[in-house]
């Protein structure tokens, strides 16, 4: 005989509990059947008050024989569930209610005249908004809205970011037969909506970034509160290295000096940005007509706002972080940021934004990071680790600079540091930058260019053993 805790322990989705069956207003329940089968399953304990106290059930068999009536009179399609009895504590049976996430959405409620699909919101069954129900239609045909055709073809557009890109990071160049390996177009190249967003033009309008550096802790007013303002769409590729090199620029990087070295200490993680901003671009809701991702950064902290909840309806900030499952709304675009190496293919971005936010110098718990979700949008807020939280100000008490100083001292301190010869991956690592691409195209590669770097084996420049040394 199992306690209830121990039962409840026992069980992985989501639950609610139901004191007794209510067979003439069965919509109190049936509508949380509907919503787990639209989302990522759960259960519903029969014979549970509120409060999670074991409450007898007059007649188990027959509750039972009513739900499972109940459910394939009210429920279209059918979902997957699973009935089973439980004795628990005081000889109480306790009868458990099973529903499993579904692959046929979506899922509705069918009665009191109306058909209605429900998802789950917080601990709460509510009504599918259009958005949602569009997603749950897709997903039931095995669509996403990254893999749905346009009437453009491949010849009509050009990819020079994407064919850069593949060609810099991975030393290939981009044929027909790969844009439809990677599901960006058809065998006679019409493109989806993953391929279009490649595309330097990308005709889809909903496809932008805007990025605002904030004077102070709030919007407050006008125009005249911004220090920095850039809108950027085309392809998906530029908005990402764009809005990351805007976080950058509007950036500051401290330096504490110590007797034989430096203590880098950058407002934020470099990896933590990165790995938001891909995530921001990766999953939002592209289906959302008149909406974009929002950089926002204040003072005190970092704000990137993105178009659509979690996929599964739930809140975020109610999960924990370690064991939200990986759902991709843009699998096609999640594929391509993957084999670029923009993003890991399993979900650890959540983990990662944790790991690389924790490892900075001036790291306490006031600086974690928060994930916020609604059910139409997704926030994620970064801490400026260098902004005291405690009086308000922005201290100077280390080396400091304005953005452009900054990369001038960076670029000098990196050159200063490579006395000695150095590898790529220890230069990043002085620097506190985790992303190669931009390592490559903003530090490196102007500081050959310049003469002030050299190669200690210029004849073989992709040379695995390859370090650089101060010219």
């Amino acid at each position: 005989m199992l306690t209830l805790n121990e039962l409840l322990i026992a069980e992985v989705t989501e639950h609610e509990f139901k004191s007794a069956l209510e067979t003439k207003k069965p919509k109190s329940w049936l509508k949380t059947v509907s919503a787990y089968a639209n989302g990522m399953g759960g259960s519903i304990y029969f014979g549970v008050s509120d409060d999670g106290a074991p409450v007898k059930l007059d007649d188990v068999q027959k509750v039972g024989e009513d739900i499972s009536r109940l459910v394939k009179e009210r429920i279209s399609p059918l979902p997957d569930i699973n009935l089973t009895v439980h004795r628990v504590e005081n000889n109480i049976d306790v009868l458990v209610l099973r529903v499993a996430g579904g692959n046929n959405t979506p899922y509705y409620y069918v009665g009191d005249g109306t058909t209605t699909a429900y998802i789950r919101l917080g601990n709460e069954s509510i009504p599918a908004s259009p958005q949602h129900l569009n997603e749950l239609v897709m997903r039931g045909k095995n669509l996403t809205f990254d893999t749905l055709p346009t009437d453009y073809k491949l010849s009509d557009l050009t990819f020079t970011s994407l064919n850069a890109a593949f060609k810099r990071i991975k030393k290939i160049n981009l044929t027909q037969k790969d844009y439809v390996s990677m599901g960006l177009c058809k065998l006679d190249g019409t493109l989806n909506h993953a391929g279009i967003m490649f595309s330097d033009e990308c005709p889809l309008l909903q496809s932008r970034i805007f990025c605002t550096r904030w004077d102070g802790l709030d919007k407050a007013g006008g125009t005249d509160d911004a220090l920095d303002d850039k809108e950027f769409e085309g392809d998906l590729i530029s908005q990402l290295l764009k809005s990351h090199d805007f976080v950058l620029t509007n950036s500051k990087v401290r330096w504490k000096k110590m007797s034989n070295h430096r203590v880098v200490k950058p407002d934020y993680a470099d990896r933590a940005v990165f790995e938001a901003l891909a995530n921001a671009l990766m999953h939002r809701d592209y289906a959302v007509l008149g909406s974009e991702v929002h950089v926002a950064m204040y003072d005190d902290r970092l704000e990137i706002y993105s178009p659509g909840g979690m996929m599964d309806g739930t809140l975020i900030q109610e999960q924990d972080i370690e064991e939200v499952p990986s759902i991709r709304r843009n699998p096609v675009i999640a594929e391509i940021f993957h084999r670029l190496d923009f993003v890991e293919r399993r979900g650890s971005g959540f983990k990662k934004i944790y790991e690389a936010t924790a490892g900075l110098p001036n790291y306490t718990d006031e600086h974690e990071p928060v994930f916020k979700s609604t059910r139409t949008a997704f926030h994620v807020i970064l801490r400026n680790m260098n902004y005291d939280v405690h009086d308000g100000t922005d201290p100077v008490s280390d080396q400091d600079s304005d953005p452009v100083a900054d990369q001038d001292n960076r670029l000098d301190s990196l050159v200063n540091f490579c006395a000695v010869p150095r590898t790529r991956g220890e230069m990043q690592d002085f620097l506190g930058l985790s992303h190669k691409s931009y390592f490559r195209t903003k530090m490196l590669k102007p500081l050959l260019d310049a003469g002030k770097l050299k190669m200690t084996i210029p004849d073989k420049p992709n040379s695995k053993n390859q370090k650089y040394i101060r010219a």
